[in-house]
């Protein structure tokens, strides 16, 4: 690996870690096992080491996002995959977590990555979920992207509810539930007329 990628994947674990404040240039070195003559070669500042950090833990999370979305099987299925996919629910989302860092959503650049990243992923959501009443999976009048963003709310929620319990049963509760939920959203079966 070359030392920009060292740097970038560093600069993502600390980011996870310790939040843009405390992802420092010294810590980022050390971490990467590079010189400070290297990291500004390849970035100009602490910032643009971020930024490239940031998007590419979006890009990673919504690629591993893909391969539950591109499933074949039903909609409800492929949204129940991603939703149980395995997560370190103690640590956060490596890409929700930014958002509670001032800094990175006080900077344009840095809360961009972010903010594209949820809107692709509620866009995928929604897709699916009409998908899913075309199919006759859930109800016609079940809005797709108000649920898509409940779904997400409600996976970054049991996150935060993870880490306050100091436990992973708050998260898997939370993930129960959303999916009950979901699942109690499929179209009535009238019976037929006599």
């Amino acid at each position: 690996m070359d030392t920009r990628e060292r740097l970038i994947e560093s600069a993502q674990a600390l980011l996870w870690e310790r939040g843009y404040v405390g992802m420092s240039p010294k810590a980022i070195q050390e971490k990467a096992a590079a010189g400070q003559g290297s990291m500004y070669h390849h970035f100009e500042n602490k910032a643009a080491l971020a930024s490239a950090a940031i998007a590419r833990s979006a890009e990673q999370l919504y690629a591993s996002a893909q391969q539950e979305f591109t499933q074949p099987c039903s909609a409800l299925d492929r949204i129940i995959a991603y939703l149980h996919r395995e997560r370190e629910a103690l640590r956060g989302c490596r890409v929700g977590r930014l958002t509670q860092d001032p800094e990175i959503i006080a900077d344009p650049q840095l809360r961009q990555p972010v903010q594209e990243m949820f809107a692709k992923l509620t866009q995928e959501l929604a897709a699916l979920i009409v998908e899913g009443q075309s199919a006759g999976e859930f109800r016609a009048e079940l809005n797709p992207e108000d649920t898509a963003s409940t779904i997400l709310a409600v996976l970054q929620g049991a996150y935060v509810l993870a880490r306050a319990a100091n436990s992973a049963e708050p998260f898997h509760r939370a993930i129960a539930g959303a999916i009950s939920l979901l699942q109690q959203q499929g179209s009535v079966k009238r019976a037929p007329r006599k």
